[in-house]
């Protein structure tokens, strides 16, 4: 059963600001944090287990959809805090490892960091197939964000209608980036030292 909360107008006014700075400060951040290394930490771990959490995030989108589809905003409202949560442990692993860790190079097969003449002519399609996968889930993992702040912040301010309509666009669009996120980690997983 849908449980509908009253629309308060005030909790939209007041993090509407916020909402609109981490839209914009998250990736400014996130490019900053790629000039950053910090030697001497293995976190080499990290790419499976944010690719796990990428996963439960899709998931629990899917599920968040099935469960309003079916009236209950309960579970509904459970899956996209537990989806909201999984995202934000991803981008923490994500930039823990990027800081911490040398490129990986897809078709790397020495593993040596440098892809040379024979490695590339290895790949074949499988590279461009891998680097579209991979820039269209970096462009819209930037292009998420706003998306998923402000549809949260409809439905926890209770503009159901607001929120309805910006749903349908990010639904898509988060679950895109957390089911290719997990197809980028497989295509690449291959190649870490």
């Amino acid at each position: 059963m849908i449980q509908k909360k009253p629309y308060r107008p005030e909790i939209e006014k007041k993090f509407k600001p916020i909402a609109i700075i981490v839209s914009i400060i998250v990736p400014i951040v996130v490019a900053l944090l790629f000039t950053v290394k910090i030697d001497g930490v293995d976190l080499s771990f990290l790419p499976s287990v944010y690719a796990a959490i990428n996963a439960g995030v899709a998931l629990f989108l899917i599920l968040a959809v099935r469960a309003i589809k079916k009236g209950d905003s309960v579970n509904h409202e459970r899956f996209i805090k537990t989806a909201v949560i999984g995202s934000l442990l991803f981008l923490v692993g994500y930039i823990a490892y990027h800081i911490t860790s040398s490129t990986t190079y897809y078709g790397d097969i020495n593993k040596d960091g440098i892809l040379n003449d024979l490695e590339r002519n290895n790949l074949g399609a499988s590279a461009s197939i891998y680097y579209f996968i991979l820039f269209t889930h970096i462009i819209l993992s930037i292009v998420v964000i706003p998306f998923v702040c402000f549809t949260y912040l409809r439905g926890w301010a209770g503009n159901y209608a607001k929120h309805k309509k910006i749903a349908r666009y990010t639904f898509p669009l988060w679950l895109y980036v957390a089911v290719s996120g997990v197809v980028v980690y497989l295509m690449i997983s291959p190649f870490y030292s």
